[in-house]
């Protein structure tokens, strides 16, 4: 079972980005903890090539960066707290990358083991990482 994102790009019909159950329930415990999240594929340098998790606004994008898709955790939100406030998560790429990926769709999923010390979820002993796949 993933999440699958909005589609964000003008033009397109699919989506580009997707979440495993168990990166949906470490967001939502993250949401918790940061408030609202937000997502920036990173292009490589100290941090590899992660998704870094941030909150939301924390890390500035520009013109230079693309919105991938939003996803949506508010359903397993709402069944645990009864909550009605949509909890809507941003995906961010830089466009230069982009140009690299565009063929790809992308599922945020979660292994053990500590990634970045930039990215929300390093405290829990957790890391995001990405699987892609061709675009079908």
């Amino acid at each position: 079972m993933t999440v699958e994102a909005s589609v964000t790009i003008p033009g397109e019909t699919t989506s580009r980005v997707a979440l495993t159950d168990a990166a949906v329930e470490l967001l939502e415990k993250l949401w918790l903890i940061h408030g609202p999240l937000m997502f920036h594929q990173s292009g490589g340098c100290c941090d590899g090539s992660s998704p870094m998790c941030y909150p939301a606004g924390e890390f500035i994008t520009a013109e230079a960066d693309l919105l991938l898709g939003v996803l949506d955790i508010s359903e397993g939100a709402r069944a645990q707290s009864g909550e009605g406030e949509p909890r809507l998560i941003d995906f961010w790429m830089s466009r230069e990358q982009f140009e690299y990926w565009r063929h790809t769709h992308l599922t945020v999923d979660v292994v053990q083991g500590r990634g970045s010390g930039f990215s929300v979820e390093a405290p829990e002993g957790k890391r995001f990482l990405i699987r892609s796949r061709l675009m079908t």
